[in-house]
């Protein structure tokens, strides 16, 4: 065996999820549900304005360039949810106003829960 030479890594240590990617099915994630969205950008401040039909209804103060808009979206409501940013993501409509929010860890039950009935 050859020994690696300078900038290149060492031999590969096999790790606990090696075994995982030779599975073909899709990770389960536990609650989780898709949220519509129409969002209002270059607004003077960030809220969410409030459930409109079965979506919501969020400005955000960042302008529509290079996604900014779409960060401070995800930033805000994954705040308002009590969420790590993480947990939220744009699933469609990424440079159209109205988006659907992948939302990892709560069911839409517990969406309008924590959002409250604001109308």
């Amino acid at each position: 065996m050859k020994t690696p030479g300078p900038g290149r890594p060492g031999p590969r240590v096999p790790g606990p999820l090696d075994n995982a990617r030779l599975v073909r099915r899709p990770l389960v994630v536990a609650e989780s549900c898709i949220l519509p969205a129409r969002v209002v950008p270059n607004a003077r401040r960030a809220e969410v304005v409030g459930w409109v039909g079965d979506g919501l209804k969020i400005k955000v103060n960042a302008p529509a360039l290079d996604g900014r808009a779409n960060e401070a979206l995800c930033a805000l409501v994954a705040l308002g949810l009590g969420l790590p940013r993480r947990a939220v993501s744009v699933a469609r409509g990424a440079k159209s106003r109205s988006k659907l929010l992948e939302v990892r860890g709560l069911s839409a039950e517990g969406v309008r829960a924590r959002l409250g009935d604001r109308t």
